[in-house]
């Protein structure tokens, strides 16, 4: 399953990060594997998403969301 399926209110452990231009400032940002993120809304068409990581949020297109495998949780 890939970030870009979430829903909001879903909540996700990060398993892996595809190859991409920003897989390196993903990492930065936190997005790595192990962290626990939650999908806060959407943009009226789908694009981009919100999502909480740690203790911040983070608006994601939904193209590199497509390359961030999770996991779902709770």
């Amino acid at each position: 399953m890939t970030l870009k399926d979430g829903v909001p209110g879903d909540a996700f452990k990060i398993q892996d990060i595809g190859d991409s231009d920003l897989k390196q400032r993903l990492m930065t940002m936190g997005l790595v594997p192990g962290t626990k993120i939650t999908v806060l809304r959407s943009a009226p068409f789908g694009d981009p998403m919100a999502i909480g990581v740690r203790s911040y949020n983070l608006a994601l297109r939904r193209e590199d969301a497509a390359k961030i495998k999770v996991q779902k949780v709770g």
